[in-house]
């Protein structure tokens, strides 16, 4: 079950990247994109993996050490949960990205790679993202 979980973690975030990446100036895209809801799916196999041990779970993270946190992930049903924690967190923040970026009318040439980026290495997307960001303003009303 923790091998099917696992796979459905990113199957379930694709649809709204490729959404971002390939039609982010459609106008179902923008729609679909201001729910925080579409990360839900993910954080429901993030609780469903560490529900069961949910006591070793917030020991490791409530005082976490090296030792501790690489216990937690060394584990099928532990590197699965902490791909289900990546998942989630790098789509809400390539959904804030995606959705400041049309804001300020970020070119969707520039966008394209930041969001790969912050799918496949999630923190430098976001700087990425932040290091491009000042050069468009917020456009007003």
């Amino acid at each position: 079950m923790t091998g099917i979980l696992f796979d459905l973690t990113f199957l379930l975030a694709v649809p709204f990247w490729a959404l971002m990446i390939v039609l982010p100036k459609w106008s179902w895209t923008e729609r679909i994109m201001k729910s925080p809801l579409i990360v839900l799916p993910i954080v429901a196999i993030y609780a469903a993996l560490i529900v069961p041990d949910f006591g070793g779970v917030w020991s490791a993270v409530s005082n976490p050490t090296l030792d501790g946190v690489a216990g937690l992930l060394g584990s099928p049903a532990g590197a699965a949960a902490g791909w289900a924690h990546m998942i989630a967190f790098d789509l809400f923040v390539g959904r804030w990205s995606y959705l400041d970026s049309r804001e300020r009318g970020v070119p969707v040439l520039v966008m394209a790679p930041i969001l790969l980026l912050t799918i496949m290495l999630g923190p430098l997307g976001l700087a990425a993202y932040l290091a491009v960001r000042p050069r468009w303003r917020e456009r007003l009303g």
